[in-house]
């Protein structure tokens, strides 16, 4: 295998370096030596270069959507009550009355699909704020969290729309 097609290979498995290298943010030299590629430094770094050259430009676009919020989401056992579906557990606000549970469900309705999630996603992991579940389909995406993160996760839902990279 060549180098290029070996340092090609390692790039696969560091998503967040080849969004770095689009967005020509990156150091080669250390990008080389954090791959850990066998081979000179100096060429895995060229390699890089190379690699770089040939990437789209890292663009992003601003999505319409409607963010809201709905607190008080616990499991649920009917599906008229669930907001969230995943294999047998079920999501929602019960409708008998009950107090409901310790979630807070985060909505977009709109221009909304796969990427915009990964942007949602990455934006809560990097405040630290742990995502109980999430889905996107026919135009509403759903990010379930603890219900004393709701409001922050609010914010950070909408700066994600602002920006997802395309």
């Amino acid at each position: 295998m060549s180098l290029a097609a070996e340092t090609r290979r390692a790039l696969e498995r560091h998503p967040f370096l080849v969004a770095a290298l689009r967005a020509e943010v990156v150091n080669y030299t250390a990008a080389a030596r954090f791959l850990d590629v066998d081979g000179e430094l100096e060429a895995v770094a060229t390699a890089l270069r190379r690699y770089a050259e040939d990437l789209p430009d890292y663009e992003t676009d601003a999505r319409d959507a409607r963010v809201t919020m709905q607190s008080g989401l616990g499991p649920v056992e009917t599906l008229e009550e669930a907001l969230i579906v995943v294999g047998a557990g079920a999501l929602g606000v019960p409708e008998t009355g009950a107090t409901g549970g310790d979630r807070t469900a985060i909505l977009a309705n709109g221009a909304v699909d796969a990427s915009a999630l990964s942007s949602v996603l990455e934006r809560l992991a990097l405040a630290e704020i742990e995502v109980e579940s999430a889905a996107v389909a026919d135009g509403t995406l759903a990010v379930v969290v603890g219900r004393r993160d709701g409001v922050n996760a609010v914010r950070l839902v909408e700066g994600a729309l602002e920006s997802v990279p395309s």
